[in-house]
């Protein structure tokens, strides 16, 4: 049995949980994010609580990779709603571990570490991780095999040939399984409309190196703090053309460490402090920050205001690189903080604007293309798409139809669908209420709240609400 109980008709809050002979794990724990962040709640999950009184015990939580939207609630719910162990790769634990230790909950919770493209057992269901390309290391789908047949949930990723941390979208090992008979695929919708051609990681690195070798000024790139791999191309291109670089936000240098400590990456020349470039000709100096989607105490909404003393002095003459896309709904936080930045002087370059043949950014999810190929080699029967909104559902389940899939049901938020050899049958929905996360006096706290715009997905009453195909007990 699938029941995705968040990422779908939204973007975030990926939670899925797989069912088999009566026991189940759940594939991520993620947040969303509100469309409206000027007001008291910073987040949402899904209710836990429900969770555990509609399915009972849940033998783990596995993580595909270190998104806020993939593990963003795990210190609100782990492990004291749900005490299950919790599986990742390992930048993706030492990611929930400093989050767990923040909680204050780190010494209670069951964290086990698997290697990119290692595999375990968690009662019937036999686990294979399979490395991806994705914005983050050590993204990984899950290749989940029982006796009823083998499921793959790809998580998040993109085909990039040359991704600079960790090696290309092993299709190899996705080719097997559709050798093997592959029964269904749960996949990322993200950019199922979207025609776009393959890009890489490596295109970011050159234009970066251009951009920091013909400007006079300093220049900062923004991006994710969990972007990892982008952040290291920066320091790449800072190096390479004679500058000192800097790393800002706490979220962008925990990970780097992490990144460093596992041998992903390399930070030795990278200064200690963003202060540490004071006194350096303009020419010399390279920041790379947080705050990419206009976040009022991100580093970058500090950098506008001009007045945090450990930042560069930004004006006429310098460069900011946004590194990112917006999320929706936050377009209009974002011009906010880059207003005084333009009344200042300083050329902003974004994806959409930056000059001919430079790109300064690049999506970490399939485009059309892409997941295409993702379907030729993986050739499942069946297909269950999340991680989008309707259109993007809609979208992948045409796409899946058109690549040969029998069937490719699209699904609504707490949908339980039972797959079998005999196909993909609609259970009912599970209510599931939505918590909002707020922001009070500093702490975190996780409180009920209305549910979230799009509420109708969670359905109206509590559990399954049974239907002639819950009779027929299917055996996945």
């Amino acid at each position: 049995m699938v029941v995705p109980v968040g990422g779908l008709g939204r973007i975030g809050m990926n939670w899925t949980l797989y069912g088999h002979d009566g026991r189940w794990i759940l594939v991520d724990a993620g947040i969303a994010f509100p469309e409206d962040r000027s007001g008291k709640v910073d987040a949402f999950i899904p209710d836990p609580e429900t969770l555990r009184r509609v399915v009972g015990r849940i033998d783990a939580l596995v993580v595909t990779h270190a998104h806020e939207d993939h593990i963003g609630a795990i210190q609100y719910v782990f492990p004291r709603v749900l005490s299950c162990p919790i599986w990742a790769t390992p930048f993706a634990s030492a990611a929930i571990s400093r989050r767990l230790e923040e909680a204050g909950t780190l010494d209670e919770a069951d964290l086990r570490t698997f290697p990119v493209g290692g595999a375990f057992r968690i009662g019937s269901f036999a686990i294979r991780s399979i490395r991806l390309t994705h914005s983050v290391p050590e993204a990984v789908a899950l290749a989940l095999a029982t006796p009823a047949g083998t499921v793959l949930h790809t998580g998040d990723f993109k085909l990039d040939p040359t991704p600079l941390i960790g090696g290309p979208t092993d299709l190899e090992a996705i080719h097997a399984l559709g050798n093997a008979g592959l029964l269904a695929m749960v996949g990322d919708s993200t950019n199922a409309e979207r025609d776009l051609p393959v890009t890489s990681e490596a295109q970011v690195r050159d234009s970066l190196r251009r951009i920091f070798q013909s400007r006079a000024g300093t220049v900062v790139v923004c991006c994710f703090g969990t972007n990892v791999v982008r952040a290291m191309s920066a320091v790449d291109a800072a190096r390479s053309t004679g500058r000192q670089v800097a790393l800002a936000g706490r979220s962008l240098r925990v990970h780097a460490e992490v990144a460093e400590q596992l041998g992903l990456v390399d930070t030795q020349d990278i200064l200690a402090e963003p202060s540490h470039l004071r006194g350096l000709d303009r020419r010399e100096m390279a920041l790379v920050c947080t705050g990419t989607q206009g976040e009022e105490n991100a580093v970058l909404a500090r950098l506008a205001g001009g007045k945090d003393w450990r930042l560069p002095q930004l004006g006429l003459g310098d460069t900011l690189v946004m590194s990112s896309s917006a999320i929706p709904g936050n377009a209009e936080a974002i011009e906010r903080v880059l207003a005084p930045l333009r009344s200042r002087g300083v050329e902003i370059l974004t994806r959409d604007d930056a000059p001919e043949g430079l790109t300064v950014h690049v999506s970490g999810h399939a485009g059309r293309a892409e997941l295409a190929t993702m379907h030729r080699h993986a050739r499942p029967r069946f297909v269950i798409p999340v991680h989008g909104t309707e259109a993007h559902l809609q979208a992948h389940a045409a796409l899946a139809r058109d690549c040969g899939a029998e069937e490719a049901p699209v699904g609504t938020a707490g949908e339980a669908l039972a797959v079998s050899v005999n196909g993909v049958k609609r259970l009912g929905r599970i209510e599931i209420p939505v918590l909002g996360v707020r922001r009070d006096g500093g702490i975190l706290a996780v409180r009920a709240s209305k549910p979230v715009p799009r509420a109708e997905e969670l359905g109206r009453a509590p559990g399954i609400a049974p239907s002639e195909a819950h009779r027929s007990r299917p055996r996945a």
